[in-house]
């Protein structure tokens, strides 16, 4: 069978993996620490905005099943907070097992706390990667899933040094672009002339430490809004932030917690000191970084140029996706550009041709729109997303923005492509060559 092997275990790889499997792959992940979904494990927004759109269409496309996880694990649906509109709020507590679990049962391969650190390569074909511990994992096809962010010097240089953040640098080594070891220069995401990257946008209390009024309000409304005395408010700080579609006024000026099993804040960083002079957050503490009084992870600083079918340009057997596949924001924006680059991985393996999802789906076009603007005048200083920001109001303009499901159902229909990435293209390209060699 055709071996996949999937380098990075967050959101984009599992999606990648999952594709990958439904093709009729052999599949194996190569997570470098203990857990998958990576960011995710801290995330939990999912379906705010126009990414309902994008889940949707995953799920009319035939892999959504990675959506159906977070909807199961959900603390709240439907939940509206500055800038943002019907969100599922997923438990960051409880997903990771759940997802595993699922992957697992597929048949996917997992090795964790195995950490890329070089590859091998001939001709522009990978032969193999090359863990820290020397093992060399082969394969057919690769897809590179490993994000943008780390090691911790990106953060020493670009950021405020290194927050102890989910990414756990110190215990499982930094991030190793794998494309960049394979030859290919990598693209670098700008926030000024001279300074890269941009800094992820929110950390994590613990929600125990709240006041008993906020704690109640969460566990009830998912959504929390405190007024942030003017002498604590630092409006710089909306800048630096990865998600610009929560860089409005509201979040400079407002405490904006959102329940996800932690209380979410919305915020880059926040001095603690500062913190525990606000009602309600006399003992608060952070959970995720943990030192996210001074600062939080710098990311965009590799990103591998690639077409729309998700392959690394340079290289012939070597797909990406998530921020390793351009300024992509969220876990939505990751799992989709994961399921087209492990669909197409198994394709290429199979002698296929490959395959574009439409401009006329917002997956389809998000993919295809972001490669024109890295193309474009000041196209690494800008972040696209579903959610907010310039790119749903392109979803909006071309009319893709859809809350309904069954009309994204019908739209997916009339493409034909009902079910696309439910077919196992292994058996498929089985049945082609049984009734070729009937024929002759």
């Amino acid at each position: 069978m055709t071996e996949i092997i999937v380098i990075g275990g967050g959101w984009a790889g599992c999606g990648a993996a999952l594709a990958a499997r439904k093709a009729g792959a052999n599949v194996t992940i190569l997570e470098k620490t203990d857990m998958l979904l990576g960011c995710g494990l801290v995330g939990g927004i999912i379906r705010n905005n126009g990414r309902f759109t994008a889940a949707e269409e995953a799920i009319a496309l035939g892999a959504g099943e990675l959506f159906h996880i977070a909807d199961s694990v959900a603390r709240h649906k439907n939940v509206d907070f500055p800038g943002h509109k019907h969100a599922t709020l997923y438990d960051v507590t409880k997903i990771e097992p759940k997802v595993r679990e699922f992957l697992e049962g597929m048949g996917i391969n997992i090795k964790f706390k195995s950490r890329a650190m070089d590859v091998k390569v001939k001709d522009n074909t990978i032969q193999g990667i090359v863990l820290a511990n020397e093992e060399i994992i082969e394969g057919d096809e690769f897809i590179e899933t490993t994000g943008s962010s780390g090691p911790m010097g990106n953060c020493l240089k670009h950021g405020n040094g290194c927050s102890m953040c989910i990414q756990r640098c110190p215990a499982y080594g930094p991030r190793v672009s794998i494309s960049k070891k394979a030859g290919v220069e990598d693209l670098v995401g700008k926030r000024s002339v001279d300074t890269y990257g941009a800094m992820s946008g929110s950390c994590k209390l613990n929600k125990d430490t709240l006041g008993e009024n906020i704690k109640r309000q969460l566990d009830e409304k998912g959504v929390v809004v405190v007024k942030i005395p003017e002498e604590y408010i630092k409006r710089e700080k909306i800048s630096m932030k990865v998600c610009q579609q929560y860089a409005l006024e509201e979040y400079a000026a407002n405490i904006i917690l959102l329940d996800t099993g932690y209380a979410k804040f919305m915020t880059p960083f926040f001095p603690l000191e500062d913190l525990r002079k606000i009602k309600g957050f006399e003992s608060a503490r952070f959970e995720d970084p943990y030192a996210a009084s001074k600062g939080n992870s710098i990311r965009y600083m590799s990103m591998a140029p690639r077409d729309d079918y998700m392959q690394v340009l340079g290289l012939n057997n070597l797909f990406c996706a998530g921020e390793k596949s351009g300024p992509f924001v969220g876990h939505t924006e990751a799992i989709c550009t994961g399921i087209l680059a492990g669909h197409n991985s198994v394709r290429k393996a199979l002698n296929m041709e490959l395959v574009k999802l439409p401009r006329t789906l917002a997956i389809g076009d998000i993919i295809a729109y972001v490669n024109e603007q890295l193309k474009a005048e000041h196209g690494l200083y800008k972040r696209f997303t579903f959610a907010g920001s310039t790119y749903f109001e392109r979803m909006k303009q071309l009319g893709l923005y859809e809350t309904s499901p069954e009309v994204i159902k019908e739209r997916v229909a009339k493409l034909g492509l009902t079910g696309f990435f439910n077919e196992n293209l292994a058996i498929k390209q089985e049945k082609v060559v049984g009734m070729y060699n009937n024929r002759f």
